[in-house]
This record gives C-alpha cells, structure tokens and sequence, in this order.
C-alpha cells in the first residue's frame, strides 16, 4: 500500500536515521538508553523500524522525540516521515506525561522495616534499663542510710520477732506515735524491770538483747515507728543512727541519744536510766 506523502525511496527510513545518527555520535544503544531511560529492547527495535514494543503510534513519537534529541538531530523531521511512512495524522495530546509512563523507572523504596524494628527494640532496651538502674540507685541509698559509720545492713541481719512475755505485749508496733511524748506516756511500767521503749523520727537501725544475751529485736525502724522492750536485769541496745530515735527508759526521757548517723551502744538497767 502507498501513500501520496510517502518519502523518496533513497531516503533513510526513521530507525535507520536514528541508528546511523547514534553511531555518528559514537554512542551505544546502553549508552542512549542511560541518557534517555528508555529500555534497551525498544530502542534496538525501533532502530529496525520496528514500533510494535512502543504501544502504539502516540508512544512511539515520543521515543522518536527522546532518541533523535539523544543523538543530536532535530526530531521534527523524524516525525513527519514516521507519520508518512505509518500514514497516520499526529494525535492532538500530550505526549510528554504519556511517554512517561514508558521510561525506565528505578524501584520504589521499601520501607526499611529492620531499621524501624531496631530503634524499637533499643528503645525499649535503653527504658528497661534506665528503669532497673533507677530502682537500684534507689536501693543502694537506703542501704548507705542504714549502714553509716558501720551500721549493719537491715536487709541481711534480719533477726527473730521479739519474744513476749505472759500478759505483757513486747512491742505496740499497730500504734500512732504521740506528737510530744511526756512522762506520762510510759507511767505505769514494772519498777521491778527494765523498760526500754524506742520512738522512731527517722530510719534506724537497732539491735535489742536482755542481760542473758537473747535477741529481743533486730531490724529497722522508720518514722513514727514505736517499740517497747521489757527485761528483767538489763537492756542492751545498739542503734545504727542515733540521732533518728527517741528513748524512753524506765518511764524517763533520754535526752540525748547521739547524732544523725552516730552507733550507739547503750545499756540500761533498772532505777534512774544509766548510759552504759
């Protein structure tokens, strides 16, 4: 089938014209299509006048445009002889978005899912942590409170529950501290015994024994903690932070126990109380 406005027989057809332009350029087909994007199988069949792998006429002028542009020859020509040759009549539209659609596109990125599930886990790594630590920095500093100048630990010299004796309670633990306690808090105690009652106002340590040796109390005392010892002979009492205690000895206040963070060693018999 022939065409009115087909071109003379002697001239290049369009993929010939390409092809020889490209080599004039000394370009490879790898080359024009790194340049251009378009895909290495259409422009080897385009070069052989073959418009099939384009889509169609409106995709291939595009190519044309991008290849003859790539090679340096003026792409206005070409499409007026591809239009000859294909007896077809340029389509009003833009082709540029169109041809578009056709280039090499790279690979859309993933999203880095291992990268995300890392800084999760190191952030929930790093909360644990700062967690744990902060809940031993606290630890620790009770332990120091409680051990100054040599104090035992509470923790591990925990002793035996103090020992009652018939009728009498050893401590009243259940209690509320009185604001400012007088003599009369601690009037009516056995004059044949000794008494020893401790007040906390802060956290200590104490250690309660009778004359014959035997644990009456080990352990802590915090604020507003109160405990009442009762021995026949003599109290021995050892506090790992003096000045944080009030006590009360055969019903009469003792002034001056120590100060803050001072062992004490005391002893108490019966009468007026003595410092032992």
């Amino acid at each position: 089938m022939s065409h009115g406005n087909s071109p003379p027989s002697d001239r290049p057809s369009v993929g010939r014209t390409l092809q020889q332009a490209r080599l004039a350029a000394k370009l490879t087909v790898e080359e024009v299509s790194a340049t251009t994007r378009v895909r290495v199988p259409i422009i080897q069949s385009i070069e052989q006048d073959d418009f099939s792998r384009c889509g169609g006429d409106v995709y291939a002028r595009g190519h044309i445009r991008t290849l003859a542009r790539a090679v340096g020859i003026d792409p206005a020509e070409l499409i007026e002889q591809f239009n000859a040759e294909r007896g077809t009549a340029p389509v009003t539209v833009p082709t540029a978005p169109v041809f578009e659609a056709e280039r090499i596109r790279p690979e859309p990125r993933r999203p880095n899912w291992t990268a995300a599930m890392m800084a999760a886990i190191v952030a929930v790594v790093g909360f644990v942590a700062f967690t744990v630590f902060s809940g031993d920095d606290k630890e620790t500093g009770t332990v120091a409170e409680d051990t100054t100048n040599g104090g035992p630990q509470a923790e591990e010299t925990t002793g035996p529950e103090p020992e009652e004796e018939p009728g009498k309670p050893v401590g009243d633990t259940g209690q509320q501290p009185e604001p400012t306690p007088t003599d009369s808090a601690v009037a009516g105690v056995p004059a044949d015994k000794v008494t020893v009652k401790v007040e906390a106002n802060g956290r200590s340590w104490i250690s309660v024994k009778d004359q014959n040796g035997q644990q009456l109390f080990e352990g802590e005392l915090n604020s507003g903690d109160s405990e009442t010892f009762t021995a026949d002979e003599q109290i021995d009492l050892v506090t790992g932070n003096a000045g944080a205690i009030e006590l009360y000895v055969n019903g009469k206040h003792i002034d001056d126990v120590g100060g803050a963070g001072e062992v004490q060693r005391l002893s108490f018999t019966k009468g007026d109380p003595e410092e032992g």
